[in-house]
């Protein structure tokens, strides 16, 4: 945990007993950043986004981002906060927890948790280790590895080949942290974690609701959403996206930009474009329907009308 999490994490121990939170789960385009704004204005919140792709800034047709209006209406947090081109990890929205939690409570506000990337919904719940501090002339010497992945998972295996095994040599995300902790710790990562267990950031209470959609309601839901996207300049968006930070960053790969790529290069027509979209992003609210499932216990459901009547239980 950096100094600032942790004074975010002080402040959040300090005021714990007044903190009050919810989160809304579900699968995309079922309607949980709407419901999530009624609650924040009915009951005094403040929106916490778990969404992968609207921390980016200039990311905002293609994440669905909640528009300037409602953003300026309730307080929101874990929105445009990074480049396009920076990475974004777990650790990161822990932090972002931390800083959204200890405003809520200070403010008397409602912590309102939600989006479609519920993976980050459960590592808070579950906890994360924290990483050693990482000395700068070790980041500089992965750095410099990392120019050449090949070597930099031949050094890895030399110095922590069980971890190495479970890696595979494709993963340059998960082979930079392997080796930033095994240069500066002298130990397995595995082993690593071993010694360092995750840790909860919640420390109070936090029911899950989650909204519950017919699936053909829900395809029709998603038709409508990918159409207003287009109309509201998708392509444009997209086109200027790819000229400042190239295809390579992680955010280029979501579901809505990478069929515009392919338009861009001619493998789809713009119909085929449109359509691939409505696909994808029903096979991924299927992948999210399914995860929640598996995933939280004692959780709400109910349609949209009906969580708002189990929500208003617990916070009016």
């Amino acid at each position: 945990m950096d100094g600032f999490s942790a004074f975010c994490y002080d402040a959040l121990m300090l005021m714990k007993d007044s903190l009050r939170q919810v989160a809304i789960i579900g699968p995309t385009a079922s309607g949980k950043s709407a419901l999530a704004l009624e609650i924040a204005q009915e009951y005094e919140g403040r929106i916490l986004s778990l969404d992968s792709l609207a921390i980016y800034r200039e990311i905002d047709i293609a994440s669905a981002k909640p528009s300037s209006r409602e953003l300026t209406t309730v307080p929101h947090d874990g929105i445009d906060i990074l480049a396009p081109d920076e990475s974004f990890d777990v650790l990161r929205f822990v932090s972002l927890y931390h800083e959204a939690a200890a405003k809520a409570a200070r403010q008397g506000k409602v912590l309102i948790l939600v989006g479609g990337s519920s993976f980050y919904l459960k590592t808070l719940i579950e906890g994360v280790s924290p990483l050693p501090p990482i000395a700068e002339e070790i980041r500089l010497e992965v750095k410099t590895l990392l120019t050449r992945p090949d070597k930099a998972f031949e050094r890895l295996q030399a110095l922590a080949p069980d971890t190495a095994k479970r890696l595979g040599s494709g993963d340059r995300y998960r082979l930079e942290k392997a080796l930033l902790i095994t240069l500066q710790t002298g130990l397995e990562p595995l082993e690593y974690f071993r010694l360092h267990p995750p840790v909860s950031p919640i420390t109070e209470p936090l029911p899950i609701f989650e909204i519950e959609t017919d699936r053909a309601k829900l395809r029709e839901r998603i038709i409508h959403r990918t159409d207003g996207m287009l109309r509201a300049g998708l392509v444009n968006e997209i086109a200027t996206l790819e000229s400042r930070y190239g295809r390579s960053p992680q955010s280029m790969k979501a579901i809505g930009i990478v069929e515009v790529l392919d338009y861009f290069d001619g493998r789809l027509d713009y119909s085929q474009m449109r359509e691939r979209i409505i696909t994808n992003t029903a096979r991924l609210a299927k992948r999210q329907r399914t995860f929640n499932r598996s995933q939280f216990q004692d959780v709400i459901r109910s349609d949209i009308e009906g969580l708002k009547k189990e929500i208003g239980k617990i916070l009016a």
